[in-house]
């Protein structure tokens, strides 16, 4: 049985919610950041960034937050090219597979931030301009003492709260049960509203990756959670 999770946890943003690591990047990995960031990276600022000039046109924007090896950020852009995607992800191997995935697939509506999330979404992300935000699988930080690197926090779902348009979605997954449940409870805390009684079924637009598929078949569960803001 897993512990429960506390019905506010605690909450600091000094601490970061990742392990900056160097990492080795592959000859193509290499080859695409150095030829394509300089396209599509925005570089962090601390003013507000321009969302519809970044992408040439006023569409509805989605960050995703921690875009990993880049595989799920870069099928759900190609699936959806009405909206556009704001990447933000801090390690530079992750930066370049996705940049891969951008040039090869020719995507136009995915841009990168090789920085911090939440002072990417302090300092860049205008008040009520995103009409969504994705957190899939960060880190769960397994060991009590480490639990207050937690990304989901009262004071990052705060932020985030902020920056979503009305009617804008919170949109978390994670396969580690305990995390599950401290992501429902500071999410059931907070201004935003649950779009389900409790976890919400998968949605479409969040593909099955290959470790996910995986897990499943071994009986390993995966917890989607899909909060909104109040039009």
């Amino acid at each position: 049985m897993s512990e429960p999770a506390p019905p506010v946890p605690f909450s600091s943003r000094s601490i970061r919610s990742y392990v900056l690591r160097q990492g080795h990047l592959s000859p193509a990995q290499k080859r695409y950041f150095d030829e394509t960031m300089p396209k599509i990276g925005i570089p962090y600022a601390p003013a507000p960034l321009e969302l519809a000039a970044a992408f040439g046109r006023d569409a509805p924007k989605i960050l995703e937050i921690g875009s990993g090896m880049g595989e799920t950020t870069a099928a759900i852009a190609a699936a959806h090219p009405q909206l556009d995607y704001l990447a933000i992800e801090v390690h530079r191997p992750g930066v370049g597979a996705l940049c891969k995935l951008i040039a090869e697939g020719g995507l136009t509506n995915l841009r990168i931030v090789q920085h911090d999330a939440m002072e990417v979404l302090r300092d860049m992300i205008p008040d009520t301009a995103l009409a969504g935000v994705h957190v899939f699988f960060p880190d769960p930080w397994r060991k009590v003492r480490h639990y207050k690197r937690r990304l989901i926090q009262p004071d990052f779902v705060a932020l985030v709260a902020a920056k979503l348009a009305p009617g804008g979605y919170l949109h978390c997954a994670t396969d580690w049960e305990h995390y599950a449940e401290w992501m429902l409870a500071v999410l059931s805390a907070s201004a935003l509203e649950n779009t389900a009684a409790g976890y919400a079924p998968r949605p479409e637009h969040r593909p099955l990756t290959k470790f996910e598929r995986r897990g499943l078949r071994l009986g390993h569960g995966v917890w989607d959670l899909v909060f909104r803001r109040a039009p």
